[in-house]
C-alpha cells in the first residue's frame, strides 16, 4: 500500500512538474525570468478545476484572481432576457474579470465554464508580492494585461470591419476543436447575429 502511495505521489509531482513548465514555455515567449523569480512566482500559483457551466465568477463579485487555463474553456456574458456573450478564454490563454481586478470593483458580468476547466491562479494580494520582490513581476502583469486587452481590441474590431461569416470563420480557424463545444448561441451572441443567421452561415460554408 505504501508503494502504491508513493508512485501515485511521484506521478501527481511529475504532472505538476509538466504543467509549471508548460506555464513558464509561455511566458517564457515574451518574457525571460529567472529561476529565482520563477521559483517565487509559480509558488504562489494555485490549481483550481471548475465543472462545466460552473461560475468563475458572479456579477456583484469582486475579481481576486489572475488565472491561466491548463485545460478547457470559458465564456464572458452579461445576463439577461437573452444573454450576451461577448468573449471566450482557452487553454492556454489568460482569463479575469481584469477590470474589476485591477480596480476592485464588482463586477458587472460574469464568466462560466464552457467545459471542465482547469486554471492555475494568483490572487491580488500574491500578485502585488510578486510585483515587491521580483525583477519580473511588473513585466509579468504587463504581459496578462496586453494579452486581455488585445483580445477584446480584436473582438471590437472584427464587429466593425468583418462581415459576421468573416467572424465567424476567423473564430472558427483559431479554435476549430473547441469550438465544438460551444452552444451556437454563445457563438452567435458573440459574433453579432442570431442563431437561425449563424446556421445559415454553417450550411453555407459547410
Amino acid at each position: 500500500m505504501k508503494r502504491l502511495g508513493d508512485s501515485l505521489f511521484f506521478v501527481i509531482f511529475q504532472l505538476y512538474k509538466f504543467f509549471m513548465e508548460e506555464i513558464r514555455n509561455y511566458f517564457e515567449k515574451s518574457v525571460v525570468m529567472s529561476d529565482r523569480d520563477w521559483e517565487r512566482f509559480s509558488s504562489k500559483l494555485e490549481q483550481q478545476k471548475f465543472s462545466k457551466k460552473q461560475y468563475l465568477i458572479n456579477t456583484g463579485q469582486k475579481e481576486n484572481y489572475l488565472s491561466f487555463i491548463e485545460k478547457g474553456s470559458v465564456r464572458f456574458y452579461i445576463p439577461g432576457e437573452e444573454d450576451f456573450t461577448f468573449s471566450f478564454s482557452f487553454a492556454g490563454e489568460f482569463v479575469s474579470a481584469y477590470d474589476s481586478f485591477l480596480t476592485r470593483n464588482p463586477c458587472n458580468y460574469q464568466i462560466q465554464a464552457l467545459e471542465d476547466t482547469v486554471l492555475w491562479r494568483i490572487s491580488h494580494q500574491d500578485l502585488n508580492i510578486i510585483y515587491d520582490e521580483t525583477e519580473i513581476g511588473d513585466r509579468i502583469g504587463r504581459l496578462a494585461s496586453e494579452k486581455l486587452y488585445l483580445s477584446n481590441f480584436r473582438r471590437e474590431l472584427s464587429l466593425l470591419t468583418q462581415t459576421a461569416e468573416e467572424r465567424y470563420l476567423a473564430l472558427f480557424s483559431e479554435q476549430p476543436d473547441l469550438l465544438k463545444n460551444i452552444p451556437l448561441k454563445y457563438i452567435a451572441s458573440y459574433i453579432g447575429i442570431t442563431p437561425q443567421a449563424l446556421s445559415r452561415i454553417r450550411r453555407r460554408i459547410s
